[in-house]
């Protein structure tokens, strides 16, 4: 009986043993091989559409949802000039879908408000914040593996294009103030700008990304 035992703990700890190799190697695999973050988001260019004087809002075609080409008319303001009421149209600054509207048919509106908000959802990108420890292996032209949390099955690709100038924490409203006694230094971020090779996925701005960069 003391004899089987022994073979079976012998099992169990070389089972242990083995699976702690494959673990140990496959981290440190990836430590080697690769930069990982979970601290990424779907990106794009944010337009705002704004009323081109102050007025009263006559039409409008901005429907959350609606796509409009540069150029093309969103809306009419209607407002008073020297020889009575002129009419201006409102115009898409370029390319995109309406994410988010604020505009109210008949209302009056103030030149320069913005009543709308667009992303041309054809071109995003990913924005992966990449901690100051690890940029030293961050370079543009890399291959990126871009994971959606949105779509836990599929592996988009992409590239590395722009590394930022500045961390990610200079562009807070409220930065840290480092000048009181009490400063405990912290690791810092600095946003990376990843393409996305295609994708037929409905991505949109703001979805929650993990990628990994090939050094």
């Amino acid at each position: 009986m003391n004899a089987k035992r022994m073979i079976l703990l012998n099992i169990i700890i070389l089972i242990i043993l083995v699976g702690g190799g494959f673990t140990g190697y496959y981290y440190y695999n990836q430590s080697v091989n690769y930069i990982s973050t979970d601290n990424a988001q779907i990106s794009g260019q944010q337009v705002s559409i704004a009323s081109p004087a102050a007025g009263k809002l006559v039409k409008w075609d901005g429907a959350t949802g609606k796509t409009f080409s540069k150029d093309e008319t969103v809306g009419t303001v209607e407002t008073a000039g020297e020889t009575g009421t002129v009419k201006m149209d409102i115009k898409a600054p370029a390319d995109g879908t309406i994410v988010q509207a604020n505009a109210v048919k008949n209302t009056m509106v103030a030149a320069g408000s913005p009543l709308a908000v667009s992303y041309d959802l054809d071109h995003l990108w990913v924005t992966a914040n990449i901690e100051e420890t690890d940029l030293n292996d961050v370079k543009v032209g890399q291959d990126v593996d871009i994971y959606v949390d949105a779509f836990p099955n599929i592996t988009l690709t992409g590239t590395v294009k722009e590394i930022g100038l500045a961390t990610a924490g200079t562009f807070s409203l409220l930065p840290k103030n480092n000048a009181s006694g009490n400063y405990t230094k912290e690791t810092q971020v600095i946003p990376v700008k990843i393409s996305i090779d295609h994708y037929g996925e409905r991505l949109v701005p703001g979805m929650n990304v993990t990628v990994r960069i090939h050094k």
